[in-house]
């Protein structure tokens, strides 16, 4: 029988290497660059914003201070001359500065000598400054949503009073909130544009590596070992793809070789199994096969409840052959029997040579007992025909022993034994002829 290479399933098309990509290395690699960058941007935004925040609250501190010394300086007279109609006059025109909550006017004694409140203001409750009004000078506090600045009133030198000047950072807060506000913006963009940047860059940068992945992914489905991997940079993967290649060719060579040496092993198996089960001199089955096929067909006729015979066949008078024209006449014999016999059977009949000058014949699915017997007397006129060896004629018959399954044994030694016992009578009757078993 002619070999047959192996077929292994067609494994499909193969993945792209960005699809991938997509499923492990670029995804998460495109994360964790994002996670990062997020992290780097937020950080950095956060610095600067309140580095900006609190330089913006500095500038408008030192801006109320500037203010509150300069008013200080032009109220100084008014407070000494008592003159509280130019002092509300005054603070009336410094009120036109933007976000100005209070100020308050103190005498030298600490009372309240005048002020101005925006409206909507609780009603004016006189502070008092932390040091002595002798030892006042410039300060500011900041706080979150408002600074205050003390500032003392002089002329000449001398502390005739105090001022007080509290200013909202509302409108500072508002506009680090617009910032904050556009700011997150960009950066919710540019980590968006970063996102699409970073995935093209890695699919590009890991694009041989995700190559390399899919083609171990191929070659362990489909076992084809001559696929190769393109080497596209002189860098680590490049290298790393050059050695699998190399690997791939070693297994390749390897797997060509296991091949060629299974089907070499294979034939010699299959020519072992012929030899083991065949007669060298007749080429028909031998005895060892001969027992495993009447093992085989006596289960088949039992299972199927069918008829099967078995002919246990010795011939006649072949010692005499054999001392009388040797043994090469002898084998010459065997192998003309084994032909004749042959002629006359059935494409379903097995005839084996159990050795020497014996033969058996495996008759399944028999429709009825006659269709051996009928068979028995061919093979014996078969073998009787006039043989000639070497231009000697041979004086050889054959004599048949007949048993039946079920009908006469149920096991294979015990069906052949019954067709022994029935060749033997044969023999006994005159030989050339055929006897059942059991005298059938």
């Amino acid at each position: 029988m002619a070999e047959t290479a192996p077929t292994t399933p067609d494994p499909g098309p193969p993945k792209s290497a960005g699809a991938a990509g997509d499923a492990s290395l670029v995804t998460r690699l495109t994360r964790l660059n994002l996670l990062v960058l997020s992290l780097t941007l937020v950080f950095c935004f956060g610095l600067i914003a309140t580095s900006s925040w609190l330089a913006a609250r500095e500038r408008q501190s030192g801006a109320a201070e500037l203010g509150a010394e300069q008013l200080a300086n032009s109220l100084a007279p008014m407070l000494v001359f008592d003159d509280r109609g130019a002092l509300q006059a005054g603070l009336l025109a410094f009120s036109r500065r933007s976000d100005l909550i209070e100020v308050q006017v103190l005498s030298a004694d600490g009372q309240l000598f005048g002020g101005w409140q925006a409206p909507g203001q609780p009603a004016m409750v006189p502070a008092r400054p932390e040091q002595a009004m002798s030892e006042l000078r410039l300060v500011s506090h900041t706080g979150l949503s408002e600074l205050s600045v003390w500032a003392p009133i002089k002329l000449k030198g001398e502390t005739v009073g105090a001022l007080r000047l509290r200013e909202s950072l509302q409108s500072l807060q508002l506009a680090v909130w617009r910032v904050v506000a556009l700011a997150s913006l960009l950066i919710v963009l540019a980590i968006l544009l970063a996102s699409r940047v970073l995935r093209l860059v890695q699919r590009r940068a890991l694009a041989p590596l995700v190559e390399l992945t899919a083609l171990a992914e191929q070659v362990g489905a489909d076992q084809d070992y001559s696929r190769r991997v393109p080497v596209r940079r002189r860098d680590e993967v490049g290298r790393l793809s050059e050695r699998f290649n190399q690997m791939l060719k070693r297994v390749e060579a390897a797997q060509a070789d296991l091949n060629l040496r299974l089907r070499q092993e294979q034939v010699a198996g299959q020519q072992l199994q012929v030899l083991a089960h065949r007669d060298s001199l007749t080429q028909l089955p031998n005895r060892l096969y001969f027992q495993q096929e009447l093992q085989r067909q006596l289960s088949d006729s039992l299972q199927q409840q069918a008829l099967m015979a078995l002919m246990f066949i010795d011939l006649d008078n072949f010692k005499a052959v054999n001392d009388g024209h040797g043994h090469d006449a002898g084998d010459a014999v065997l192998r003309e029997v084994a032909a004749r016999m042959s002629k006359v059977l059935r494409s379903t009949d097995v005839l084996c040579r159990l050795g020497g000058d014996e033969f058996a014949l495996i008759l399944p699915s028999l429709q009825d007992e006659a269709v051996a017997e009928q068979l028995a007397g061919r093979l014996i006129a078969a073998v009787r025909e006039p043989m000639l060896i070497d231009g000697q004629l041979m004086p050889v018959g054959s004599t048949v022993g007949l048993a039946f399954c079920p009908l006469d044994a149920r096991e294979p030694a015990a069906l052949l034994a019954a067709a022994d016992t029935a060749m033997y009578a044969a023999k006994r009757a005159g030989k050339n002829c055929f006897r059942r078993a059991q005298g059938g």
